[in-house]
């Protein structure tokens, strides 16, 4: 279990020591309370709250003072994890000044420690303008939630030659630009293992195989919570879904039953003052 702050200096430190890297999203207090007390590096509030928190399709609805509004919860609870936050979608497209006052905006007004943002190309003259304001980024390549529309869906990239050769460019872009990280999502496992190594910087993966330096997973896919959507690569390490419905079912019964609660859940007063009020 860490006993001292992660910091972004410890992803380079595990990727050259031949150290994986644990990363899980988190939403709330309690949640990240629980998952920082276990020894995970890194808790990424992810706009992934859009879809397991708020109910969304996808990604896109997901506003700046949603993410805000999370990542503070989720950061008075964290004393050790590294804390990234996601930029959300048309938070850093319309303008570099624009990206920049937002990802300032979110660790200044959350707490967090680095941002997240999605893309290369069309994106890397806000990511060094971001760095330039001292604010640690990680990369986002492979599936980008946040283009979910032009892509046709959630689908595995990076499969043809064409697209896994500008993955690995834009994986080096990146890295050249100053990233810290890169997220791969859904990327074929020998086309990640490639780009990992060909990269200084650590990769962490999601449904990118076990190659990458790290790996990162939703908490509510990992514990068996969230059913709307299932994909390949999560294993469930719990099945907290299961075991909440039968706790909700077992006090409906006891609630509308009479058993609960009883006398030893309740409060008691003096029986002279009772009398009084009669």
């Amino acid at each position: 279990m860490n006993k001292e702050k992660i910091t972004v200096n410890h992803f380079q430190k595990a990727k050259a020591a031949g150290q994986k890297i644990s990363m899980l999203t988190a939403y709330d207090y309690t949640t990240a309370k629980l998952i920082d007390q276990t020894g995970v590096d890194s808790i990424l509030v992810g706009d992934s709250l859009g879809m397991v928190m708020l109910g969304y399709e996808n990604t896109l609805q997901v506003t700046m003072e949603d993410m805000i509004h999370h990542t503070k919860a989720v950061t008075r609870g964290t004393k050790n994890a590294l804390v990234i936050v996601d930029m959300p979608f048309l938070s850093y497209h319309i303008s570099v000044e624009e990206t920049v006052r937002n990802a300032g905006r979110l660790i200044q007004e959350s707490g967090a420690t680095a941002v997240k943002l999605e893309g290369c190309d069309n994106v890397l003259p806000q990511i060094k303008a971001v760095l330039n304001a001292q604010i640690p980024v990680v990369g986002h390549l492979g599936l980008t939630p946040q283009s979910v529309n032009i892509m046709g869906g959630f689908r595995v990239q990076g499969k043809e030659e064409a697209a896994a050769r500008k993955l690995i460019e834009d994986a080096l872009k990146l890295e050249e630009a100053g990233v810290f990280a890169i997220v791969l999502e859904c990327v074929p496992a020998p086309l990640a293992k490639l780009v990992t190594e060909k990269l200084s910087i650590p990769t962490i993966g999601i449904g990118a195989g076990p190659d990458t330096d790290g790996q990162v997973l939703v908490y509510q896919d990992m514990v068996g919570m969230y059913e709307d959507l299932k994909p390949k690569f999560v294993k469930q390490f719990g099945h907290v879904g299961e075991a909440i419905k039968a706790a909700v079912a077992d006090y409906d019964r006891e609630v509308k039953s009479g058993v609960f609660p009883e006398e030893k859940h309740t409060f008691k007063m003096e029986d002279s003052i009772l009398e009084k009020l009669y």
